[in-house]
């Protein structure tokens, strides 16, 4: 088996520090403590801590968009939606501070609707706006735009999270699931012919 590489050896300790207290806990100089090396050499690696924040954040999208990918199974469009919005879900309650760096938080870098969406920039809502486009050209969805069907889905699903986790909701965790679920079916059936 072969051994991780210094660089890759530095996203997994700063991959590590961010998931489990944000991202200012991702100094050089703790990732470095991590690693075993010092401050001075992940610069070797990345220039600053920007683009190791950048790095993590688009390799976080990379991850997520095959992992959301691979629990998608069903063949009926409106059934494939759900599921790409459930592991949506997943990594909201799962990785709290990689998501709201992802999802939640202004950032430069970050993509824009609909410029950045349409010229397919974005691993996770192409796979939102290719199952909409699928569902359209299968007769089951409404005929519409799939970016903005996509952004629509995409930003009801958001805003259940972020009400959760604003504590909005009196709901434990698995009532949260099953009533974000139910939303979002209704959602979809809303798009279907």
């Amino acid at each position: 088996m072969k051994s991780a590489s210094t660089a890759e050896k530095i996203l997994q300790a700063a991959h590590a520090l961010f998931d489990a207290e944000g991202a200012q806990a991702v100094s050089m100089r703790r990732v470095a403590d991590a690693v075993g090396i010092s401050a001075m050499a992940i610069y070797r690696h990345f220039p600053n801590r920007d683009a190791l924040l950048k790095r993590l954040s688009d390799d976080s999208f990379q991850h997520a968009a095959q992992d959301w990918s691979a629990k998608v199974r069903a063949t009926d469009p409106r059934k494939r939606l759900l599921q790409v919005m459930e592991p949506y879900l997943d990594y909201a309650l799962g990785h709290p501070h990689l998501f709201d760096h992802a999802f939640s938080v202004r950032r430069d870098d970050a993509r824009r609707f609909p410029e950045d969406f349409r010229a397919r920039q974005s691993p996770t809502l192409n796979l939102v706006a290719d199952t909409i486009d699928a569902g359209i050209r299968a007769g089951v969805l409404r005929k519409a735009d799939p970016w903005d069907a996509a952004m629509s889905v995409w930003a009801h699903a958001h805003g259940l999270v972020a009400l959760y986790r604003a504590g909005r909701f009196s709901y434990d965790q698995t009532q949260f699931r099953a009533f974000y679920l139910q939303s979002m079916r209704r959602l979809i059936d809303g798009l279907a012919c």
